[in-house]
């Protein structure tokens, strides 16, 4: 099985129908979201196009939110003003983490938003081995995909493959982007017929980590035109991504951010 995953949409729909055009060539056989997906300017589009996927959806912190109708400043409240009954029913049935179990290569892998014990702990590939080992105990798989924190990386620590597909719509990686990762097998877009790739094992397994080019323009004018408070610190967080230097050094300090 090869999975694709997506984390962190936060309402970018440019940036998440990118992914879906190259994923359609890539043809993984599962998709896993991995959460905080309608979280941001452009909710209800980022719903459509999630909803007709074939994929497993893990509840981010801020899929919870919505769900659990959490609002204290404008912008909270003018997001959740924009989930429909319907869209707030398709976020409660998301998933707290997702197994799958035969993934090529690497075996189960274990999909969750923050760690496997909290939607809000900050895992970065600097997370000290202790709490490495602390987050995962009683956890029988050995590779754990998490999110939340919006930087990619692929670590072996702890006795565990700690893996980040990155952010498709607002990540942390110094230039703009939609990121997201390939797990398992081989890319079939590279014209390698089954037969070859049965003769050359070496060429899978893999965690691949990738990044989609999309129309940032486009997404930054649909931002300002959407109405949500608070647009323009958004918009400056994608023209100029924060670097990941900066953001292992502040959430290391935080440990937990909601």
């Amino acid at each position: 099985m090869k999975v694709a995953v997506i984390s962190d949409v936060h309402g970018n729909a440019v940036a998440l129908a990118a992914v879906l055009a190259e994923l359609e060539r890539v043809r993984p056989d599962l998709i896993v979201s991995g959460g905080d997906l309608t979280w941001g300017p452009l909710p209800e589009e980022t719903f459509e196009l999630a909803r007709t996927l074939n994929a497993r959806f893990v509840r981010g912190n801020a899929d919870r939110a919505v769900v659990e109708n959490l609002s204290k400043t404008e912008r909270e409240q003018w997001i959740q003003a924009h989930h429909s009954p319907e869209m707030r029913e398709f976020l409660a049935g998301f998933e707290e983490q997702v197994v799958v179990e035969d993934v090529d290569g690497l075996g189960p892998v274990r999909f969750c938003h923050g760690s496997p014990r909290s939607d809000e702990e900050c895992v970065t590939p600097e997370t000290p081995e202790a709490r490495v080992r602390e987050f995962s105990e009683g956890v029988d798989e050995h590779v754990i995909v998490t999110a939340h924190v919006h930087i990619q990386f692929d670590r072996k620590v702890a006795g565990i493959r700690s893996v980040n597909a990155g952010s498709v719509g607002l990540p942390y990686e110094g230039r703009p982007g939609a990121y997201w990762a390939l797990l398992g097998g081989e890319d079939r877009t590279r014209g390698q017929s089954p037969r070859v790739l049965q003769r050359a094992p070496q060429a899978a397994p893999l965690v691949e980590l990738r990044r989609t080019e999309y129309d940032l323009d486009e997404t930054l004018a649909r931002y300002r035109s959407s109405g949500q408070p608070g647009v323009e610190t958004i918009v400056e967080m994608m023209v100029e991504p924060p670097e990941p230097r900066e953001v292992i050094d502040h959430a290391e300090k935080l440990v937990f951010s909601g």
